[in-house]
Parts: structure tokens; C-alpha cells; sequence
């Protein structure tokens, strides 16, 4: 009995001294942003995909009532209403955007700015038709870069 007291007594001795040479720490809490994940999602006519954070890294884009504030992402598909659903993905240093071959008559137009309503130009080449969607695969320009489908 008499040893485990003076084990006893020894440890407490230890704990003490470590705690009487703790010295207070200084703190610091860094800049870090989450930039990760992402979905989409759709209601009625309108579908949007995102990637969650950097918030800050692009101006807000705004268009009629609607406005879109940007990340990494630097490729939109504007949804025209009545127009069948326009996707559009990054492949390699191109913008491959397809939507169904059932709705004829629609032209893939592309823009690189929103503010100006009166800039949009036709994508060539022509679509490639593959298992029932109209496929055009077309390089990415710098900066933001928009496409819509028109029925002219």
C-alpha cells in the first residue's frame, strides 16, 4: 500500500510540474475557403448545377431577372423557355454541349457576356446526331462562356 501511495504521490508530483511550466500558446485562425462537391438542380423550366464555395471568384452575371454568381465554373447554358434542356460539360479545353434531337429548328448560339443583350453568335460546326441527342463539341474561348438554344 505504502509504494502505490508514493506511485501515486510521484505522478501527481510530475503532472504538477508539467503544468506549472505550460506556457500559453498563441492562436491563429487562416483564410481557408471550401471548394469542393457540387449537383444540380431542376424545377419547372429552370436547372442549375453548382460547385460549392469561391463565391468571390467572379463578378455576379445577370440577365433579365435572373442572376448567377460564379466560381470556377466558367461555362452556362442558358435555358430559353420553351426550348428543349440545353447540357453542356467540360472535355478537356472544350465545351461539349448536346440537348434532344426530337426538337428540330433550334440554333446553339454562344456569348461571352450577359450585360449585352444584343451579342450572341451561332456555333458551328453543325450538331452531330448520336442515340437521340444533338451533339456540338466546341473550344472553350477565355472567360465566361454562354450558350443558348434559339429558334430562329
Amino acid at each position: 500500500m505504502k509504494i502505490r501511495m508514493q506511485s501515486i504521490f510521484a505522478v501527481l508530483c510530475c503532472t504538477g510540474l508539467l503544468a506549472s511550466t505550460a506556457v500559453a500558446q498563441n492562436y491563429s485562425l487562416n483564410w481557408y475557403k471550401v471548394a469542393g462537391g457540387g449537383a444540380t438542380s431542376t424545377g419547372g423550366v429552370y436547372s442549375v448545377s453548382g460547385t460549392i464555395g469561391q463565391h468571390d471568384a467572379s463578378p455576379s452575371l445577370t440577365g433579365g431577372s435572373d442572376s448567377v454568381t460564379g466560381g470556377f465554373w466558367a461555362l452556362y447554358a442558358v435555358q430559353t423557355s420553351g426550348a428543349p434542356t440545353l447540357f453542356v460539360i467540360k472535355s478537356g479545353n472544350n465545351a461539349v454541349l448536346y440537348w434532344s434531337a426530337s426538337a428540330t429548328g433550334y440554333q446553339l448560339e454562344r456569348k461571352a457576356d450577359l450585360a449585352n443583350p444584343g451579342s450572341w453568335t451561332a456555333v458551328v460546326p453543325s450538331p452531330v446526331l448520336l442515340s437521340g441527342f444533338n451533339y456540338v463539341t466546341n473550344p472553350i474561348v477565355g472567360g465566361n462562356n454562354f450558350y443558348r438554344l434559339h429558334h430562329p
